[in-house]
């Protein structure tokens, strides 16, 4: 049994073994050949008689292996070796030759080391720098010296020359089962032409793509450029397109690369998140980790697109508690496996909840205490709530009103309510149900010191029921593609970008606000259509049809931000606005709210709508 046990954590530290046997065996072998190259060949009998050169190891093993074993040299990926591994080696080699200096300096007039050749301490910890940095690179510089040319594997061109290029490159050397045999590089910047990358050169321009593929016989395209804007990816893309190129993959932007070490395992084929146009944003991470670290964190919709997306973001900015609040009992269960899977020392909670029901949310805040509050349950279909009016009624503007009044209560310090960019000059039912919410906040905002806060935003991509799946599903069954105007444009934002700038926005709010996202430029659907039939390797309207219907219910060609009348203020960031609203007169709001939930509550479409319009004087 102790047998079992022994070779078991023998097994589990082989690694680490083997190389504190190497180091041991070459800190001695240094020693040994430092006093050799001393003395050219012919060691002086007083140094073998007084054992000073086993002396010398011992003291050199003694101080080397610790050091070694704090700079983590024993666990690291012998494959993935790179040069920081180096850098650490070469600081533990230092210090460890640093502290038997001073101990040989204070202890100089001891009889041990009278007559001691200082030259060797030199020579010996160079040699042990070149010996043991020798066997950590080893598995590297075989790969690299006797790596399979060619044979199954895909003559790959790598796009981008930079960190990104260079690190991809470096991993795809390292693993010996890598499908992918690069011949070189392509670069825009003008100083990096003819430069060697790990024996590649850099062949041409991205504008050269089509030639090189032709002339170094490409067969596959990896964009590793993932801290550029889209347009630099889609040109990439167009031009791999043009040479005729259909395998063509990218490394992901960086922020969705977790350790941000680039290796093959990031790499993914193109999306059409990649291509839309959008630069990548920069954040302010230190008011976020402020607002969150060591809170209570309640999240409302946790079981859907952004709820999902916000409880993973939230966590990992070390908040004392997250509590999952959802109806849909699914999605909170893989949200909340996910938490734990990611995040296994994070503290949170699940709760299968309806947002309407008053008795349960007031019970939920009086237990959990929440000092800020995520607010995105909502009904966001257009078309549905139309024909269910009362529903949206009910769960977006008196489902928002129950857990607006909880933390008001309760005294939440902020409470984030997401809102959309249908809520200007609404047209739908969901439009105006959202804006009702931005004024609830704005009314309850005046009560105490609890800071409610709304966030406008456009469509998230990918998300549920959104187009990009919908259409993702009519390319696999080969179409067609159903669009309902060849006109319609809509914004468009990544679920990560979408959160993290409502929690930008949320750290930044005052109480009162509604803030507004620029989402960049609009996206004209048949566009967004036609990227996707092309990513799938189809060509539109020839292999994938593109149906051209109406537009549905409630829906608009275009979707506003801000109106003229409302008008926007700059932020301190520069994707973040503040929107000009008037106030609001909350005795006015409470009596349209009365009656709407009476009219709700009969369920009568044109009673809703009448009040709605008497609420939002622009809803039409």
């Amino acid at each position: 049994m102790y047998l079992d046990k022994i070779i078991e954590f023998i097994q589990g530290k082989r690694r680490i073994l083997f190389f504190l046997f190497f180091d041991v065996v070459f800190i001695a072998l240094a020693v040994w050949l430092a006093f050799l190259l001393r003395f050219d060949g012919n060691i002086p009998l007083q140094y073998l008689e007084k054992g000073t050169i086993k002396n010398m190891i011992i003291l050199a093993l003694i101080f080397s292996l610790p050091i070694f074993y704090s700079f983590r040299l024993y666990s690291f990926s012998w494959a993935y070796v790179s040069a920081s591994e180096l850098i650490s080696l070469f600081k533990a080699v230092f210090l460890s030759f640093l502290t038997l200096a001073v101990i040989f300096l204070i202890f100089q007039d001891q009889d041990f080391f009278k007559g001691f050749p200082r030259s060797t301490l030199f020579i010996s910890y160079f040699l042990i720098f070149i010996l043991t940095g020798g066997i950590r690179f080893a598995k590297r510089i075989y790969f690299q010296m006797f790596k399979e040319k060619g044979g199954d594997r895909e003559r790959t061109l790598i796009v981008g020359a930079g960190d990104a290029g260079e690190q991809l490159l470096r991993s795809i050397f390292a693993s010996r089962s890598s499908f992918y045999l690069p011949v070189g590089f392509a670069d825009d910047n003008p100083a990096k032409r003819g430069v060697s990358i790990h024996g590649l050169n850099v062949l041409g321009r991205i504008d050269d793509i089509p030639n090189t593929v032709k002339e170094y016989k490409v067969e596959g395209l990896i964009i590793a450029l993932p801290s550029v804007g889209s347009k630099t990816i889609k040109k990439a893309v167009e031009m791999g397109r043009k040479a005729g190129l259909r395998k063509i993959k990218i490394v992901p932007p960086i922020g969705e690369i977790i350790n941000g070490e680039i290796s093959v395992r990031n790499i993914r084929e193109v999306e059409v998140e990649d291509l839309l146009g959008r630069e990548p944003v920069g954040l302010d991470l230190k008011p976020i980790q402020n607002s969150i670290k060591d809170k209570r964190v309640l999240i409302t919709g946790a079981a859907g697109s952004i709820g999902s997306e916000l409880s993973k973001q939230i966590a990992g900015f070390n908040p004392s508690n997250v509590l999952l609040l959802d109806q849909d009992e699914t999605g909170i269960f893989n949200i909340s496996k996910d938490l734990k899977e990611r995040f296994p020392h994070l503290k949170h909670g699940s709760l299968i909840v309806d947002i309407k029901n008053k008795m349960i949310i007031d019970r939920i805040f009086s237990k959990f205490q929440p000092n800020v509050v995520f607010h995105a349950a909502a009904y966001k279909h257009v078309p549905l709530m139309e024909n269910q009016p009362s529903e949206a009624v009910r769960n977006n503007i008196f489902g928002t009103k129950t857990v607006a009044e909880a933390s008001l209560k309760y005294r939440a310090e902020k409470f984030v309510f997401i809102s959309t960019d249908k809520a200007v000059n609404p047209s739908s039912v969901m439009g105006a149900s959202k804006r009702i919410g931005e004024m609830i906040c704005q009314s309850l905002n005046q009560k105490n010191n609890t800071k409610f806060v709304s966030v406008r935003f456009g469509n998230v991509l990918d998300s549920r029921g959104s187009v990009i799946p919908i259409f993702r599903k009519q390319i696999q069954k080969r179409g067609p593609i159903e669009i309902t105007h060849s006109e319609m444009k809509r914004y468009f934002m990544t679920t990560p970008e979408a959160c993290l700038l409502v929690m930008q926005a949320g750290s930044m709010g005052q109480g009162g606000e509604v803030f507004v996202l620029d989402m960049g430029k609009p996206v004209k659907i048949i566009d967004l259509a036609k990227e996707m039939i092309r990513l799938s390797g189809f060509e539109p309207d020839k292999d994938i049809p593109i149906v051209i219907s109406e537009p549905r219910p409630g829906e608009k060609l275009f979707e506003e931000i801000l109106t003229a009348e409302e008008g926007t203020i700059a932020t301190q960031h520069q994707k973040i606005f503040m929107a000009k609203l008037s106030s609001v007169n909350g005795e006015m709001l409470e009596q349209g709210l009365n009656k709407l939930k009476e009219a709700a509550d009969r369920f009568d479409k044109n009673e809703i709508i009448n009040i709605l319009k008497t609420i939002i004087p622009f809803y039409r």
